[in-house]
């Protein structure tokens, strides 16, 4: 089966995108070479963001390569497909890798197993709930990746297709 999705680099030092692009290269199948910007949340920093098409799992398998440069931001999103979650996954350099699926119009979907499990291991204790499902949500990787998003406003976009 095949999916779709976007990979947002937020942020990548100028001497790390060679490297991004080849390790989207290797998961796709295919060159990538993307069009950096200037990232205007981050002096010196470079964005891009490109749609691509592959197998299902692709993001999963586009977030580890991307995770090798622990300095960099990025989100990868997936979109749901026959029978399959979508998925989203976050990197911030202080929160290390964040990962949700997401429902046809983007929310994140916390499972019912997810919650029962939340509820037994935290006990009764509210903010201790309420911590939790921030978590769940990426709460605090939204914050951080917001004023990074906003970098990329009337960006152009490079599609990706897997190869094979």
């Amino acid at each position: 089966m095949s999916a779709r999705g976007v990979v947002y680099v937020h942020s990548s030092p100028t001497a790390v995108c060679p490297h991004v692009e080849w390790a989207i290269s290797g998961v796709l199948g295919g060159e990538v070479s993307l069009r950096w910007t200037p990232q205007p949340a981050a002096t010196g920093q470079l964005r891009a963001e490109c749609p691509w098409t592959g197998p299902v799992g692709s993001a999963g398998a586009l977030a580890g390569a991307l995770r090798a440069w622990p300095m960099i931001r990025f989100e990868v999103t997936e979109e749901p497909s026959d029978g399959v979650d979508g998925e989203r996954f976050c990197h911030v350099p202080a929160l290390g890798l964040w990962r949700g699926r997401a429902s046809a119009n983007g929310d994140i979907v916390v499972g019912e197993d997810q919650l029962r499990t939340l509820l037994v291991a935290d006990g009764p204790g509210a903010r201790a709930v309420a911590s939790r499902i921030d978590d769940l949500l990426g709460t605090a990787w939204d914050a951080d990746l917001e004023a990074f998003r906003r970098g990329g406003d009337g960006a152009e976009v490079t599609w990706l297709h897997r190869v094979g």
